[in-house]
């Protein structure tokens, strides 16, 4: 009895240690997401006023900070970022809502699949920005052939993901179901959409990173507002400070959103969260470093 308590005792013990070893090691995890950059920023500083770069060329950060709270000030930088966003976002759930119903009806019906796979493969391989002149073409120096550009782009990576996760649901799943009875909308809420969230979370994740890049790259060639066209514009003028306020302004652009798509395909899968605080209690040794 008294061995069965200490054998208890000993593996709580074990269980609080490894996740005090966890946390400890999430810490440094964030800590060297910031400091990272931290010192990168801070080298490129000390390089430009050392003249070990050209400045001109690579201006220091805080020049370019100082020319970013006075493009903020002014409202410069939150127009251009605006009308990025609102293009981008226009193109961007309309697409992805449809790639992900279309994906998961090419995997569920193989018909279907093998009717549209050939033309989807094709038209995937295209770049997007080559479709430009034709979307111009046809709809004009507008907002719409910007938006289209974004729309196929996501439509196809989205598309693409929900597809191939239809069609990887565990079979054994399946017959599960079927030998329960749970059939229709049932199992395809309890089984199917469950085994296909992660793969069409990372399509949307991946989707809107290159959303982010086909929006700027477009407005590169036709448009008169933007993110992209501020980089391009500050490039013709040779105004550097300005042109990496747009760079940073992008750069931001696509991880806050990157972020957000990450946050809510987290929210979607609370069973990964359940299974993740789990593992720290009834897994305390597997994850131990070893040491050398």
């Amino acid at each position: 009895m008294s061995w069965t308590a200490e054998s208890d005792g000993s593996a709580q013990v074990v269980i609080l240690a490894e996740a005090r070893r966890r946390r400890r090691l999430r810490r440094r995890e964030i800590t060297l997401a910031f400091l990272t950059p931290a010192l990168a920023l801070t080298a490129w500083q000390l390089a430009a006023r050392a003249d070990l770069i050209d400045a001109v060329i690579f201006p220091p950060p805080s020049r370019i900070l100082a020319r970013a709270t006075d493009m903020i000030a002014s409202g410069e930088l939150l127009g251009d970022l605006s009308a990025t966003v609102i293009r981008l976002l226009s193109g961007y759930v309309p697409a992805a809502v449809a790639g992900t119903l279309v994906g998961l009806g090419m995997g569920a019906w193989r018909l279907l699949g093998a009717a549209l796979t050939p033309l989807f493969t094709a038209l995937y391989a295209l770049p997007k920005i080559a479709v430009l002149p034709l979307l111009l073409l046809v709809f004009g120096l507008g907002n719409t052939p910007k938006i289209l550009a974004v729309a196929i782009t996501v439509f196809f990576v989205t598309q693409i993901n929900a597809q191939a996760a239809m069609r990887e649901v565990d079979t054994g799943a399946l017959e599960l179901a079927e030998c329960y009875r749970v059939r229709g909308w049932r199992r395809f809420r309890l089984v199917v959409m469950p085994a296909c969230l992660p793969q069409i979370c990372t399509g949307l994740r991946v989707a809107v990173g290159l959303g982010v890049v086909v929006a700027i790259a477009v407005e590169f060639v036709a448009s008169d507002g933007g993110v992209g066209y501020l980089i391009w514009n500050s490039w013709q003028l040779f105004q550097p400070e300005r042109m990496y306020v747009g760079l940073l302004t992008a750069a931001v652009l696509g991880a806050t959103l990157t972020g957000i798509v990450s946050v809510g395909g987290w929210l979607a899968m609370p069973w990964r969260r359940a299974s993740t605080a789990r593992s720290v209690e009834t897994d305390p040794i597997e994850s131990k470093e070893t040491p050398l």
